[in-house]
């Protein structure tokens, strides 16, 4: 068995990978948000606090993520 003598040394073949994540300056952008007043069914409130309950997370942001994604896929077929 051969023995490493410098720990900060690789092991084994290195292969480089090309950074694919966005610069720190990007990540901390928010898009500008508007307070809204809106009134949705009974149902589909509980659907979503529902959904939001099992996956951890606030129902308000699933709805919002919502609308915002059929914003961006409908934003230019007018």
């Amino acid at each position: 068995m051969k023995r490493i003598k410098d720990v900060n040394m690789p092991i084994g073949k290195m292969t480089k990978i090309n950074d694919f994540l966005p610069p720190p300056e990007k990540l901390a952008v928010q898009d500008e948000n508007v307070k809204i007043t809106i009134l949705l069914s009974k149902t589909s409130i509980e659907f979503f606090k529902h959904k939001a309950k099992k996956y951890h997370t606030k129902y308000q942001k699933m709805i919002r993520n919502l609308i915002d994604r059929y914003a961006s896929h409908h934003v230019y077929q007018d």
